[in-house]
């Protein structure tokens, strides 16, 4: 667990932009001023330059490699600061990733490799049931393996997340008196309970992190100070769930945003989901039946297909990122014909019907070109092509489009274009027929595609 301790620290202690007085001790070590005893890195000795506007190209290409890291985070295979920069420990992470998986070693992933990172990182999600949420207690922004934690409760000062015997825990606090101060809180964390065995302790101007043992759990805290308040979360986990729980505890470590869009707070992560959201969906059955992207329909609290009222959520797939939906009482459907033999070239044709705030409230069928590299597509769709149908040159329905949130690299700043990939008909197929829907007679072209596509609404609380 040293291990993961120092991946705690290259994480906070290089996420400083020029934090000065930083302290990192060991168990036993009492606090020192800057200069004595302290332990910095390069980064840190130095005063980091704040994020510059970026452009588009610069945001894409920052936005990739965050979600690269994050991916290869998941998978296991970084352990280090999550902040879309290129760095040795990131082509180590990949040479790893590739290693494990019998690829040449290069440190670049091709289209194939990413493909796959993305594939088996998704997987990792979708096993502990990972979630971005919105702490109404304290205000605080984290990712929740909800899976590993599905109880929630509140608590004195926050919000608890915990398996159904405890082996899992979660917890924010909020702790706001006056004289509060960051110190205070470090040392109170330190001290309780009392059978906490420190292994690492950072303490600079804005946070502190605390990490070690805890009876027979792994355990850690992390806390951030602003305006005379702080705000944390405690993470603790049995030693037998490490193997799950370590990879997630890092991701966890890179998210959580204790003041989430103040200026001059770091945030790394999906950006929060919208209270009304607009996608695509693509009729699969003259039943009624509705293939959309999942994350679209996540935390919803009606789904709505407009034209044909509320929907219901028939089945989802947490690794492909689908979800079938379902409308009752619409003779009219007209269901799509997906083509499982791969597309026919690069060139793409996207069918979708775009976010109402894009066409001035409208609800039109739109179509736009793009191009085909590897499962994913240049340039980036816009908002709404969430589930679109994704056509080949000759006009074969080959998948469907999953646009993915955009990233939070700072305070406010959002790095776009999200990354948008393609689902292909062969997953979806398969998806379909575990639900005992049967391939519909073959009818293509992008007249047949538009006449199958529908707009489903989100609503949010």
């Amino acid at each position: 667990m040293r291990a993961f301790a120092s991946v705690l620290i290259g994480f906070l202690v290089v996420l400083d932009a020029g934090a000065q007085g930083q302290t990192v001790s060991q168990p036993g070590a009492a606090p020192t001023q800057a200069g004595q005893g302290t332990v910095r890195t390069a980064a840190a000795r130095k005063r980091a330059p704040s994020l510059p506007v970026p452009t588009r190209e610069a945001s894409s290409a920052l936005a990739d490699r965050l979600a690269m890291q994050l991916d290869l985070a998941w998978t296991g295979d970084y352990a280090g600061l999550i902040n879309g920069e290129p760095n040795e420990k990131t082509a180590a992470a990949i040479k790893a990733f590739q290693k494990d998986r019998k690829f040449k070693e290069s440190g670049v992933l091709n289209t194939q490799e990413r493909a796959l990172l993305v594939a088996a990182a998704k997987a990792k999600q979708a096993q502990v049931g990972w979630r971005m949420v919105d702490d109404p207690v304290t205000g605080a922004r984290l990712g929740i393996p909800t899976k590993q934690v599905p109880n929630k409760s509140q608590s004195k000062t926050g919000t608890h997340w915990s398996s159904a015997q405890g082996q899992v825990q979660v917890e924010t606090f909020r702790i706001r008196e006056p004289g509060t101060t960051l110190a205070a809180v470090y040392e109170q964390q330190k001290k309780q309970p009392s059978t906490r065995k420190l292994e690492t302790n950072v303490l600079r101007g804005d946070f502190f992190l605390l990490s070690g043992m805890q009876g027979l759990k792994r355990f850690y805290v992390r806390a951030d100070f602003k305006d005379g308040e702080a705000r944390g979360m405690t993470v603790l986990y049995d030693q037998a769930t490490e193997n799950i729980m370590n990879p997630v505890a890092v991701v966890m470590a890179s998210v959580f945003a204790a003041f989430p869009g103040v200026s001059g707070v770091a945030q790394i992560g999906s950006a929060p989901k919208r209270k009304v959201e607009y996608g695509t969906g693509i009729v699969v059955s003259e039943a009624g039946h509705i293939l959309t992207d999942r994350a679209l329909t996540e935390d919803c609290n009606v789904i709505v297909v407009s034209g044909y009222g509320d929907a219901d959520r028939q089945a989802e797939d947490g690794r492909a990122d689908l979800a079938l939906l379902r409308v009752y009482g619409a003779p009219d459907l007209v269901p799509a014909t997906f083509a499982t033999d791969g597309a026919n070239g690069p060139d793409l044709t996207l069918v979708e019907i775009l976010d109402p705030q894009s066409q001035g409230g409208g609800g039109a069928i739109s179509a736009t070109t793009a191009r085909l590299k590897g499962d994913t597509m240049e340039p980036a769709p816009q908002l709404g092509f969430s589930g679109a149908a994704a056509l080949d040159g000759q006009g074969r329905l080959i998948g469907m489009v999953e646009l993915g949130n955009p990233v939070v690299a700072a305070a406010g700043t959002s790095v776009v274009p999200a990354r948008a990939r393609i689902i292909p008909a062969e997953t979806i197929r398969l998806f379909l027929d575990a639900q005992k829907l049967p391939p519909v007679t073959a009818r293509y072209g992008l007249d047949n595609v538009k006449a199958s596509l529908v707009r489903v609404i989100c609503v949010r609380k």
